[in-house]
């Protein structure tokens, strides 16, 4: 089977709602953002566009080409500054796939996994790439750096999506959580056999989600800049 960046797509039919695979990306993006990836299947999205979903099997196959689709728009938004110091332009990079994620709640849980081959995201990993081998000539030690700063980039992001997620599930914020949960931690540490814990909760510093991100990132990098 032809790949669905290959595939043309049908001829218009005028007598019926005018359908694209751009339109059919939009409705499925507007589902997820709206209801997480569960709302989002062929029959949805031909009821959104008021389309039978038999009408979009000719633009989008199945859902998982639906998904990449959808993944590929979102990359759209995903810019690499133009930075001769490469250090600037993924951390760049990273901030935008945040910025992005964030939006978009369901990107996140398509981070990873096999490499998103669409056009904007061949882009984006163009650009990353020209930016690592100004660091890392060698075209596979640029590669591992850039695996390295993906998988912390994706953690990071899962982990604040889902703390998001968290609070709209229980209707806890991170502080309410802390409070109803604080008397029960304080009795279990009281017994000396966590001190390294104990130290956390007493004199750690509790940083805002965009400070977490950014001194990690921070932190991946440097270790990335001080390799031979």
């Amino acid at each position: 089977m032809e790949s669905v960046w290959e595939r043309p797509e049908p001829a218009g039919r005028t007598a019926l709602t005018p359908l694209s695979r751009a339109a059919i990306v939009a409705a499925a993006i507007a589902l997820a953002d709206s209801g997480g990836l569960d709302a989002v299947s062929l029959r949805k999205v031909g009821a959104a566009l008021d389309a039978g979903p038999m009408r979009l099997y000719g633009y989008v196959a199945t859902k998982e080409e639906l998904l990449d689709l959808m993944v590929d728009e979102v990359h759209s938004e995903i810019d690499v500054p133009a930075d001769t110091d490469w250090r600037i332009a993924l951390h760049g990079w990273a901030d935008r796939t945040r910025a992005a994620a964030l939006r978009h709640e369901w990107f996140a849980d398509l981070l990873g996994g096999r490499p998103a081959i669409g056009p904007h995201a061949l882009a984006v990993n163009e650009a990353t790439l020209a930016a690592a081998v100004t660091r890392f000539p060698a075209i596979d030690d640029a590669r591992r750096a850039l695996s390295t700063l993906r998988a912390y980039v994706n953690g990071a992001i899962r982990t604040e999506i889902g703390e998001l997620r968290a609070t709209r599930a229980t209707g806890l914020d991170k502080l309410r959580w802390q409070t109803t949960h604080g008397p029960y931690l304080m009795r279990v540490l009281a017994d000396g056999r966590h001190p390294h814990i104990e130290r956390l909760v007493s004199d750690g510093t509790d940083d805002d989600p965009a400070t977490v991100f950014a001194t990690g990132l921070g932190i991946v990098l440097t270790g990335l800049a001080a390799l031979p």
